[in-house]
């Protein structure tokens, strides 16, 4: 395997214990994949191992129909979903599913999550809508959060989890934090009797200053 493929492995396997240790999932729950710059293929979590014990060389590489090379694991169950993001959203370069609380409770109540905090519209760019409910690991559910997307960064599974992604894996994880964080607040701005959204142009603009005008010029 190429550099850029061990690069991404490293990634994924530091990004799934971070996600594990912050209990934005349980057990072998949530899965998280990325693309390999410059090459044809992606690298996904396997099915069915705990964050703790997975090892580098337990990630998978597929290509773009699915299939593994060269690996004696099984793919996420959810590689159809990953697949089908990748193929409607170009600019995505990674995708991370986890099954925090506020989150799923969203999913559960089939209630979207407007833009309500500033890191929310510079990362999520606006709302997180809610797919129709579709059973796990199916075309269905893969075809159900394509559809429900647009052009946000998440989107809720129906009665199972968020879905988040990014440029790059620590922007995917990054978005599913400020969606868990997000979902948390509006749950108790409920409970006050009082929700203010940030208006759409506040949020086109918040979203254009975080990907063109943050952080450092690049060397």
């Amino acid at each position: 395997m190429s550099l850029a493929v061990e690069i991404m492995r490293e990634q994924i396997q530091q990004t799934g214990s971070m996600m594990a240790a912050g209990g934005l999932v349980t057990g072998t729950c949530g899965n998280i994949s990325a693309r390999v710059p410059g090459e044809p293929y992606y690298v996904v979590t396997p099915s069915g191992i705990p964050y703790d014990r997975i090892k580098k060389k337990d990630l998978v590489v597929v290509d773009g129909s699915g299939h593994v090379i060269n690996s004696e694991r099984r793919p996420s169950t959810e590689l159809k979903m990953h697949l089908s993001i990748y193929n409607a959203r170009e600019e995505v370069g990674a995708i991370v599913h986890t099954h925090s609380i506020y989150a799923c409770a969203l999913a559960v109540a089939g209630k979207s999550l407007p833009p309500i905090l500033e890191e929310m519209a510079q990362l999520v760019g606006g709302a997180v809508p809610v797919a129709r409910y579709a059973r796990a690991g199916t075309f269905n559910l893969a075809a159900a959060a394509v559809e429900a997307l647009g052009e946000s960064n998440a989107v809720l599974l129906a009665n199972h989890g968020l879905v988040g992604m990014g440029r790059d894996v620590a922007e995917a994880y990054q978005v599913c934090l400020v969606v868990e964080k997000a979902a948390q607040v509006y749950a108790w701005a409920t409970t006050m009797g009082r929700v203010e959204i940030i208006a759409q142009d506040d949020v086109q603009t918040l979203r254009h200053q975080f990907l063109y005008e943050y952080g450092q010029p690049k060397e």
